[in-house]
């Protein structure tokens, strides 16, 4: 049991001392390497997905993200291409050779998520969706848990446990930003959540700048600090036009950009003892 978190009989550290590590179509996240996923928001076409793909891994990404059922706050606007966006997603993993990794966000999305994509995203919104996730928890499918964006580290611990008590332990948390009064980002980038979760949890843990900040000049910034602070690994979103894309277009890096911050943050990983 964590101090102060009741029933965490499974992530915590008190039921298991070593970190996990979590293979992912091959991936190893919690291991000695920071493991980058990058993609797209949303999948939006063929070849926007196919030329960010390769784009992404060119410049050292591991796993390839994107979404293809998409929550939205507004039910008019681009909500993904569903199936036929697993069935690019699929497609993109054969040409580039990268894993994927891709948001269910309902029982009934599950069997198509885990026949196309090598790891199950469980969106903020559905962290505290307990049908989804124990649903998750009888798979043998790697999952990745973001934090609701009003959720407490105690609230998101045990979402990870409802999947850990269904027999599923491949999970990867990701901090993502929460909602405070600041505006002036989309959400406030919680990085004290990492050392945090890195004490009481044997779970990896990766950070999601992207939907942090909102604005894609300072993931960047945020990641190199994520860097800093102990994270497994980074999600962040990439598109080859931003202006044009169906989904976040002011958070997401130029594959230029992200580039310039593999680049960047390769150094500073190293001088963490990670491989990169």
């Amino acid at each position: 049991m964590i101090r102060g978190i009741s029933d965490t009989r499974l992530v915590g550290r008190e039921g298991k001392t070593e970190n996990t590590v979590v293979d992912v179509g091959g991936v190893l996240v919690g291991g000695p390497d920071i493991v980058v996923m990058a993609g797209p928001c949303s999948v939006e076409s063929e070849e926007q997905l196919l030329a960010t793909a390769i784009a992404v891994k060119r410049a050292g990404a591991k796993i390839l993200r994107g979404g293809a059922f998409k929550p939205r706050t507004s039910p008019y606007s681009f909500r993904g291409l569903r199936e036929e966006g697993l069935k690019l997603l699929a497609e993109a993993r054969r040409a580039t050779g990268l894993p994927v990794v891709t948001e269910a966000m309902d029982t009934r999305h599950l069997d198509a998520v885990c026949a196309h994509a090598d790891m199950i995203q469980i969106g903020s919104r559905s962290m505290q969706n307990y049908a989804l996730l124990e649903e998750v928890g009888k798979l043998r499918v790697p999952v990745l848990l973001k934090r609701g964006f009003s959720a407490t580290i105690e609230e998101f611990l045990l979402a990870a446990e409802y999947i850990a008590s269904g027999g599923n332990g491949r999970i990867v948390l990701c901090e993502r930003g929460i909602r405070t009064f600041e505006t002036s980002t989309r959400n406030t980038l919680d990085l004290s959540a990492l050392p945090l979760l890195k004490r009481w949890t044997h779970l990896p843990v990766i950070v999601d700048p992207s939907h942090g900040t909102g604005l894609w000049w300072l993931v960047p910034h945020m990641a190199r600090a994520a860097v800093a602070v102990g994270a497994d690994g980074l999600l962040i979103e990439v598109h080859v036009n931003p202006q044009a894309a169906l989904s976040d277009g002011e958070q997401s890096l130029r594959p230029e950009t992200f580039e310039r911050m593999m680049n960047d943050i390769g150094p500073m990983a190293h001088a963490m003892g990670r491989g990169w």
